[in-house]
């Protein structure tokens, strides 16, 4: 009973975070050296020089998943506090390991005020999983069936779309521009910039990947009007953190900065068209959502550069965004390479 689908979704988001973390705390994986020095050494340095409050709560915060995901995850081995205390143990032993290897890092700094803080993050976490976890799923067991389609592998596609919102969160995109291979390949837009053809672009861009998410979405849902109801709220999820990026890269006044002219044209036509593909039964949708994610993932590396983009990187890469802005832009380029075997492989099980 262990691997029953309704276990599996904390285990995908564990697997998620853990590889997310590593990523931040190794980025951005240049410059390594052996400069000879202890790779442990970091254990018994003395409180750092230079700190802030901020730094202590993110170190924080960031690990509370970690415990908290690994503890419903591992939920099933025997004993009360087995699955807390061996999360805890787990989420150390990242942050131990993370630091460690930042010894050969020259951009990053080794530091037991950081351990200590992850540790305390994961301690937390696991807390709060052991509190609430099982109230927790049994809502979501009840809720379950009711909302979520009984698809093959519907746990990993929900991890994917909670990864999808992630990628909202790097400025250095388009709304909804997954797949933009040219930054990491070094290739040169191809369209020369002018107005009216940036807002095409950003028009198509936008339409494209708002049907392509949408199907994917509603492929997830169980009962084709329920999809009415659950995918605009899921758009709502996805503004709200659009939002919440802007604020913070650009200050509170700012938030709507993404809502352009084109961005609202393609919300209009790909909302549209969205509405009447829904109609469509699950496997039409995740075929159709793989073609909208293709045509979505090759306008964007058509398009032109986005111009707000070099403004709002001067603030993005500054201090504690660095890190967040490489994490991101990985996840918004590598996306559309993840959901489309996806879409693939349960449409063949259909």
């Amino acid at each position: 009973m262990g691997g029953d689908p309704p276990d599996l979704l904390p285990r995908y988001l564990a697997l998620v975070w853990a590889v997310l973390t590593v990523y931040g705390s190794l980025y951005p994986f240049a410059g390594w050296q052996n400069t000879g020095a202890d790779p442990f050494a970091f254990l018994t340095q003395p409180w750092p020089r230079y700190w802030t409050g901020f730094d202590l709560a993110a170190n924080v915060v960031v690990y509370m998943p970690t415990g908290f995901l690994l503890t419903l995850a591992l939920r099933r081995l025997p004993g009360r506090y087995t699955a807390p205390i061996l999360a805890t143990l787990l989420g150390a032993l990242l942050s131990f390991t993370m630091e460690s290897l930042q010894t050969w890092l020259p951009a990053r700094i080794a530091s037991n005020v950081d351990l200590g803080c992850n540790s305390l993050g994961s301690l937390l976490g696991s807390l709060l999983a052991t509190w609430a976890g099982l109230r927790l799923r049994a809502l979501w067991k009840g809720w379950r069936p009711r909302l979520i389609a009984e698809l093959p592998l519907v746990d990993l596609g929900l991890t994917l779309l909670g990864l999808w919102l992630l990628t909202l969160l790097s400025p250095e995109t388009l709304l909804f521009g997954t797949g933009d291979l040219r930054l990491a390949l070094g290739w040169l837009p191809s369209l020369s910039y002018g107005p009216d053809t940036y807002r095409l672009a950003e028009t198509a861009v936008v339409a494209s990947n708002l049907v392509a998410v949408g199907l994917f979405a509603g492929a997830m849902t169980r009962g084709r009007w329920l999809a009415y109801l659950l995918v605009p709220l899921f758009f709502l999820g996805a503004a709200l953190v659009r939002s919440l990026g802007a604020a913070l890269l650009a200050g509170p006044g700012d938030f709507l900065d993404w809502l352009t002219p084109g961005v609202e044209q393609g919300l209009r036509l790909g909302a549209m068209t969205l509405g009447l593909l829904l109609l469509l039964p699950p496997l039409g949708r995740l075929i159709l959502a793989a073609l909208a994610l293709l045509i979505g993932a090759i306008l964007v590396n058509l398009a032109p550069i986005d111009p707000y983009s070099p403004a709002a990187l001067a603030l993005w890469r500054q201090g504690h965004f660095l890190n967040f802005n490489g994490l991101t832009r990985w996840i918004s380029t590598i996306w559309p390479f993840l959901a489309l075997p996806y879409l693939f492989l349960v449409s063949r099980r259909l």
